[in-house]
C-alpha cells in the first residue's frame, strides 16, 4: 500500500509516493519542467490561476504512478502541502472568481499595518500572535475595497491547499493551521477571530467549515478520479502550509526543536509550547501541525530574505563555475576570513529588521592581501551569522533551541556554513534527505497521531549526517561579534 503527497509551490507542483508500512520513498517528481508563471500586472503584485495548479497536479500524479510502476489502486490516502498565505475566492458554483493573490504579493501591506495599529499591539500579540501584515485576511480586505463587485459574489474563501483538497473531493473546508497562517485564528479564544472579521467587515459565513489536520477531510470524487488517475473514494487525510509541513518532514513536533531551510532565502521555524509573543512584527507565529486547544504547539517562523541568493550572486559574478570550487577555496581561509565581512541582506526588506532594506555590504577588504577565497568564506560566514542572529531573536521570544534539523540541500551542504551555525548556537544540526512532498505523503498516514513512530521512521530512512558544535568556539564567537557590531552600525544608520 502507498501514500501520495502533494506539495503545491508557486514555482512547481511536487508529488511523491511512499510505502505506507515503512515510509520509504518510492518516487518523487515535479511539474511543470520549467517554473509556473506568476502574473504581476502591477508592481509588488503576484497572482496565479488556481486552475494552473490543478492542471499540473493532474499531470504530475499520472506521471508518478506510471514512472513508479505501481498499482494505482494501492494508493490509500493523500497528504497536501501548499504555499502559505494565498487567497482563493469561490462563487456558489465552486469556481474561482479571480486569480489567487499568492504569498509574495504585497499589495495589502498597508491594510495589515493599519489593522495592527488600530486593533492594537496587545490584542494582536495576545490573540493573533502576529501583525495582520500581508496575510490572507488583509488580501481579502483588499478585494472588498478594490473589487467590491467580486467580493459580493464570494461564497467561500480558501487557502491554496484548501482549493486543492476541494478539487480532489468537492468538499469545502479548512484547518485551524490554515486559518492561523491567514491571521484569522484567535488563539486565546480558540476560534475564528471575531474582532478581526468585524474590523475588516468580513462576513463570518465566508469562512469554510473547519476540519482537523490528521483526519478524513474528504474523499476523491468521480471527476477528480478521472482527471488525476487516482482511485475514487480514497481520503485526503492531511493538509498543512509548506513551512509547518517542512518541519513535520524533518520530525519537528516538540518544544525546542527547530527546522531550518537554507535556499534562496532562509527560514528558521522553531516549535514552542508558549502562547506568548513580543516580536509579532518581526516573527510569524502559526499553529503547528500538532496544535490542539488543550496542547497548543506553535511554530515561530523567522525569514531571512538574503541567504543563498547571496552565495549564488557571488558564483554568477566570479571566475568559479561551481559551489564546490568556491567551498574548496573558502576552506583554505581561516575562521573570520581575516577580517572580511559580508552583510548578506540584499534581497529586499527584511522583516526581522522591521522591514528595513539594508542591502548587501562587503566590508574591510584589503586589496593587497585578500583573495576570492576570503570573499567566499566571508559570504558563507555572513549568511551563517544571519541565521544565528535570527535565532537570538527567536530565543528572546520564548523559543528554545535544543536541536536543529535541515534538509540535505543548498547551504547546509557546506561544512563552513553548518559548522559555523552549530558551533555558535551550541547545538547539533541533523541533516536529512527528504522533501515537502515526501513529508506530506508520510503524514497522510498519521491519523493515529503516532508522532514518535513517525519520527523514528524519518531517522531510519532519511538521516544523512550530524554537524556537532566544535569545542574551540572562541574564533567563531569573535568573528560573529565583529560581524554583529558591523551589522548593528548599518541598521542604526539606515
Amino acid at each position: 500500500m502507498y501514500y501520495l503527497g502533494l506539495d503545491i509551490g508557486s514555482s512547481s507542483v511536487k508529488v511523491a509516493i511512499v510505502e505506507a508500512k515503512t515510509g520509504k520513498s518510492i518516487l518523487s517528481l515535479h511539474e511543470p519542467p520549467n517554473e509556473m508563471e506568476i502574473l504581476s500586472i502591477h508592481k509588488d503584485w503576484a497572482e496565479q490561476n488556481p486552475e494552473i495548479w490543478w492542471k499540473h497536479i493532474c499531470s504530475a500524479i499520472k506521471r508518478v504512478i506510471a514512472e513508479a510502476n505501481i498499482d494505482y489502486k494501492k494508493i490509500i490516502s493523500i497528504g497536501i502541502s501548499y504555499q502559505m498565505h494565498g487567497l482563493v475566492i469561490l462563487d456558489r458554483e465552486g469556481k474561482p472568481l479571480r486569480d489567487s493573490i499568492i504569498w509574495c504579493d504585497s499589495r495589502a501591506v498597508e491594510i495589515g499595518n493599519k489593522a495592527f495599529d488600530t486593533l492594537g499591539n496587545n490584542y494582536c500579540e495576545n490573540n493573533l500572535l502576529n501583525s495582520p501584515g500581508n496575510f490572507t485576511a488583509s488580501k481579502l480586505r483588499w478585494v472588498k475595497e478594490n473589487e467590491p463587485e467580486l467580493y459580493e459574489k464570494i461564497h467561500k474563501i480558501m487557502l491554496p491547499g484548501d482549493y486543492v483538497a476541494y478539487k480532489l473531493t468537492g468538499e469545502i473546508n479548512t484547518t485551524k493551521n490554515g486559518l492561523s497562517e491567514g491571521i484569522l485564528w484567535d488563539y486565546k479564544n480558540n476560534c475564528v477571530s471575531k474582532e478581526l472579521l468585524e474590523y475588516y467587515q468580513i462576513d463570518k459565513d465566508l469562512i469554510p467549515d473547519i476540519v482537523e489536520n490528521f483526519t478524513n477531510q474528504g474523499e476523491v470524487n468521480e471527476k477528480a478520479s478521472q482527471e488525476t488517475g487516482l482511485p475514487k473514494g480514497i481520503s485526503v487525510t492531511y493538509r498543512a502550509g509548506d513551512q509547518p509541513n517542512n518541519a513535520l518532514s524533518l520530525n519537528i513536533f516538540n518544544h525546542g526543536e527547530v527546522a531550518a531551510t537554507g535556499g534562496t532565502s532562509g527560514v528558521i521555524y522553531a516549535v514552542t509550547d508558549s502562547l506568548v509573543s513580543k516580536e509579532s512584527s518581526r516573527i510569524n507565529n502559526f499553529a503547528h501541525v500538532n496544535y490542539t486547544a488543550k496542547k497548543p504547539v506553535l511554530g515561530k517562523l523567522l525569514c531571512i530574505n538574503g541567504a543563498g541568493i547571496q552565495y549564488r550572486w557571488l558564483r554568477n559574478h566570479s571566475v568559479e563555475n561551481s559551489y564546490e570550487n568556491m567551498n574548496r577555496k573558502a576552506s583554505k581561509i581561516p575562521i573570520g576570513s581575516d577580517g572580511v565581512q559580508v552583510i548578506p541582506f540584499g534581497n529586499g526588506a527584511e522583516r526581522m529588521f522591521n522591514n528595513k532594506n539594508i542591502g548587501t555590504q562587503i566590508c574591510n577588504i584589503n586589496l593587497n592581501t585578500h583573495s576570492h577565497g576570503h570573499l567566499y568564506r566571508a559570504a558563507l560566514e555572513g549568511i551563517a551569522f544571519s541565521f544565528v542572529y535570527g535565532m537570538e531573536i527567536l530565543k528572546g521570544d520564548n523559543a528554545l533551541i535544543n536541536v536543529i534539523r535541515a534538509g540535505n540541500d543548498n547551504l547546509f551542504r557546506s561544512e563552513i556554513f553548518s559548522n559555523t551555525v552549530a558551533t555558535l548556537i551550541g547545538h547539533e544540526i541533523e541533516i536529512y534527505n527528504t522533501t515537502g512532498a515526501i513529508g506530506a505523503a508520510r503524514a497522510a498516514g498519521l491519523i493515529d497521531k503516532d508522532f514518535k513512530g513517525f519520527g523514528e521512521n524519518i531517522t531510519k530512512n532519511d538521516h544523512v549526517m550530524t554537524f556537532m558544535p566544535l569545542k574551540n568556539n572562541e574564533p567563531y564567537q569573535l568573528a560573529y561579534q565583529n560581524w554583529k557590531h558591523e551589522l548593528e552600525h548599518i541598521i542604526k544608520n539606515k
